[in-house]
């Protein structure tokens, strides 16, 4: 098995949620780390793959609500300043992953499984092979104790329960 861990500056962890019941905002995550320990990233169904978030890192382009975000009222940055993933069973079929794992945000774990396809390898210009991967996944935010809303006047709620997350990860050698 070999080590491997993820080029930050070449990946992302993102996320989007309905606002207000009609649109979509959109959001990252600026800083997380991430490791894969693997026989052969080309079959990840040996993998052991782990990642951790930095919450405080949050970033949807709007400082009042990132710092909204960052308060008791959803992540509580100050009492859980990392949300966490360690896969538990990855399954295969084509270039497409299963990958299931813990997801733990604030003080609550739960299982989700993402979606990833394998995009291929190359050679970066230092003569390094990197391997390309992108998944997705749905959670329902009110399971990781993310419960904050606002009823509207016009009926309906200003946070969608609702938050997909997609990750895009160029992975190198250790």
């Amino acid at each position: 098995m070999a080590q491997w861990t993820v080029d930050a500056s070449h990946s992302s962890i993102d996320f989007q949620i309905k606002h207000m019941m009609v649109t979509k905002v959109k959001g990252t995550f600026d800083s997380f780390n991430a490791n894969v320990v693997a026989a052969n990233l080309e079959n990840l169904t040996d993998a052991s793959i782990s990642f951790a978030i930095d919450a405080a890192s949050i970033n949807t382009k709007n400082t009042e609500r990132d710092n909204h975000l960052k308060s008791a009222d959803f992540f509580d940055v100050e009492n859980y300043p990392s949300i966490r993933f360690q896969s538990t069973h990855i399954t295969q079929s084509g270039d497409a992953y299963m990958i299931t794992g813990d997801l733990t945000i604030k003080d609550v774990t739960k299982p989700v499984t993402f979606e990833v396809e394998y995009n291929g390898k190359g050679l970066n210009p230092w003569g390094v092979e990197v391997y390309g991967f992108e998944g997705e996944t749905k959670i329902n935010r009110e399971d990781f104790g993310l419960t904050w809303n606002a009823a509207l006047e016009t009926g309906g709620v200003l946070v969608g329960k609702d938050v997909k997350i997609s990750v895009a990860m160029e992975v190198n050698p250790a």
